[in-house]
């Protein structure tokens, strides 16, 4: 399974949140650490807040923060938001298949179920278990 750009950047964000516990950032700030553009980090998040994953604050001062502790994050529901609308093969995206093999094929089902189990070991972790804490930094 490849995951998209957009969710690694995601994973990125919530990881380095997760690395100063109670410590927010600017998104310029984010886009810099983690070589991002600053457009596309708006994005994932605005993304991540609109799951509820990040609280958002404007205007000086302002920044992001994880809206809940990194405890409560599972990696798996994270990934499932991010990756939403984004269909491992073809056949398994919303509407109508392309796909000539399109009912008679077995492998359709096999590969929503191993996209289902990788998706539950990601859940086996949250956010806590695989964030390091950064070097030197303190908490807020």
């Amino acid at each position: 399974m490849r995951l998209t750009s957009f969710t690694d950047f995601g994973l990125r964000v919530l990881m380095r949140l997760a690395a100063v516990p109670g410590a927010g950032a600017s998104t310029a700030e984010l886009a810099t650490e983690l070589g991002i553009s600053r457009n596309h980090l708006a994005k994932v998040v605005q993304a991540l807040a609109r799951a509820g994953y990040l609280a958002t604050r404007r205007g000086g001062g302002g920044g992001v923060m994880l809206a809940h502790a990194p405890a409560d994050i599972r990696m798996g529901e994270v990934v499932r938001t991010l990756e939403q609308g984004q269909a491992l093969v073809e056949c398994l995206a919303q509407g109508p298949s392309l796909c000539t093999l399109d009912g008679c094929c077995r492998m359709k089902h096999r590969l929503r179920a191993a996209e289902e189990a990788f998706l539950a070991e990601l859940n086996r972790s949250t956010l806590a278990q695989i964030a390091l804490p950064r070097v030197g930094a303190t908490t807020a």
